[in-house]
């Protein structure tokens, strides 16, 4: 009998999500184990992999049993994962203690020691990023400086899904995607790169392997299969980081297909032949899941969590009702920002609550509201906050296509496209069509599948694998609020341009820096 069954991780910063993926019917069944981050001190963000490792047993038993088929029928086990994470592991696979994941910003003097020995452009262009504390390098060099012990028995430093897939397999692996995330990959070779390696004083023995995301690395073990309820030898899919698996699942499979990604984050992506470098360093790329492509890139901090905070400081009447009536706070703020015109009527929204990556790459950057006069109501300032992501999302779909991106066809996924009035504003904002697809939330498990179905050729190519797994369940097609759009964010981009020297300032009053 053909098994024709993907079982897909995704392994995500809240918890896990299990998968089950026929080839041809797509997403037969989920189910969600949760576990915790932990924050010991400010800027620093913990997880424990073995939490990781309880949260894969629970939502592969979970997930087989709600689609009450047997493990037999299941073709391979494939990952998603969060990116940027560091986790050192001795011979036996064994983590030295938690791991620091994507979120953690401790690495602020290594960032600056590294800035010594190369120029940011230089690591731009040979890696394909903005490398910073952000990135699994600098967090290796910290453990390096301040928990030598523990780097002293590291055999190697992996990510999230690696580790599991060291778990399931005994193998010490890790995809183009999450090298790249490391800060040490050469973006056009696709090997660790030299001079990344002694900058950063990082041996390239510890360090994994690397293989293409559709790279069969391994079997189930005896062990895992007992823990799993698997069976030994079940071929084991590499998979890659959790931003490229939800390009490919948005079926962004060739040059001219783009998508818009809306969740807490969000961020504008292509697919391209050639990594695509910017000389203003305003976007990055990472390799694809597809190892015959790649997939340019730019990413805001706030979107989703923008909206959360309006909901938090505007919206405790909707949370009080909402609950009466059986909706979510959401459902009603959009209610009330419906009725307020394109254009909120002169008042624009600056989304830096957190500072902003693409296209600025400036921490410093705060959040604003500019144009207030006596007319603006609650109903104009929670309008303005989806206007305000949807004109910066502008701004990086336009640098972008400014560096020769094609973007013919853009699709929508992640939480924030169940929001019609929030995908209608984007798509008035980018003045371009959008398609939604119809499992925005899936969007990363299905890039695993993908990935899964084309390694253990199920499928040809990444070409058929989209067409069977990536279907579109609604087109939004802009308006006349184009123009209305395209006017405001010219004064969008000259208000952050008038404050950035302003930002600067109250970031350093903040750090008690005086004035």
């Amino acid at each position: 009998m053909k098994k024709e069954f993907i079982l897909a991780h995704d392994l995500g910063t809240t918890g896990n999500k299990a998968v089950l993926v026929h080839c041809e019917n797509g997403v037969q069944e989920t189910f969600f184990a949760p576990y915790s981050t932990y924050y010991p001190y400010p800027t620093w963000a913990e997880q424990d992999p073995e939490e990781w490792w309880n949260a894969i047993i629970v939502s592969t038993r979970g997930v087989l049993a709600r689609a009450n088929i047997s493990p037999n029928d299941i073709a391979c086990i494939v990952f998603s994962g969060q990116m940027m994470g560091c986790v050192p592991v001795d011979h036996l696979g064994t983590p030295l203690g938690r791991a620091i994941i994507w979120a953690d910003q401790r690495a602020i003097l290594e960032y600056e020691s590294l800035l010594k020995k190369l120029d940011l452009q230089e690591i731009y262009y040979i890696t394909g990023h903005r490398v910073g504390p952000a990135y699994s390098a600098l967090k290796i060099m910290w453990i390096k400086r301040h928990i030598p012990r523990v780097f002293r028995q590291t055999f190697k430093f992996l990510q999230a899904k690696d580790f599991i897939i060291c778990r399931l397999t005994g193998k010490y692996i890790t995809d183009y995607s999450d090298a790249c995330g490391t800060g040490l990959l050469d973006i056009r070779t696709k090997q660790w790169d030299e001079r990344m390696l002694k900058a950063t004083e990082i041996p390239e023995t510890v360090l994994p392997e690397i293989y293409p995301s559709c790279a069969v690395v391994g079997e189930v073990t005896k062990e895992a299969s007992a823990k799993l309820g698997l069976p030994t030898g079940l071929p084991v899919v590499a998979g890659g980081g959790d931003g490229v698996c939800a390009t490919a699942g948005a079926g962004v499979i060739q040059p001219g297909i783009g998508h818009i990604y809306l969740g807490s984050s969000a961020w504008v992506a292509g697919a391209s032949v050639e990594p695509i470098l910017d000389p203003k360093m305003r976007t990055f790329t990472w390799p694809h899941l597809d190892p015959n492509l790649y997939s340019p890139n730019g990413t805001m901090h706030n979107a989703g969590s923008s909206l959360e905070w309006a909901k938090e400081a505007f919206g405790t009447l909707e949370i009080n009702v909402a609950e009466w009536l059986g909706l979510t706070p959401y459902d009603l703020i959009e209610r009330e920002a419906e009725t307020i015109p394109p254009g909120c009527e002169g008042l624009i929204f600056l989304p830096y609550l957190m500072g902003e990556r693409s296209p600025y790459w400036d921490p410093s950057a705060r959040g604003v509201f500019l144009g207030i006069t006596k007319k603006h109501k609650r109903a104009h300032f929670l309008r303005a906050v989806y206007e305000g992501v949807a004109l910066n999302l502008r701004t990086i779909f336009l640098a972008l296509r400014e560096l020769g991106v094609d973007f013919h066809e853009m699709r929508a996924i992640g939480g924030g496209v169940k929001s019609r009035l929030w995908a209608k504003i984007i798509a008035d904002a980018l003045g371009t069509t959008l398609h939604v697809t119809d499992l925005a939330l899936e969007a990363t498990a299905l890039g695993a599948a993908m990935a899964g179905a084309v390694g253990v050729e199920l499928i040809s190519d990444f070409v058929k694998a989209a067409q069977s797994f990536v279907k579109v369940k609604e087109i939004i097609e802009p308006g006349p609020a184009i123009k209305t759009y395209a006017q405001l964010h010219k004064i969008f981009l000259e208000t952050y341009e008038a404050l950035r020297g302003i930002f600067q300032r109250l970031s350093s009053l903040e750090k008690g820096g005086g004035g």
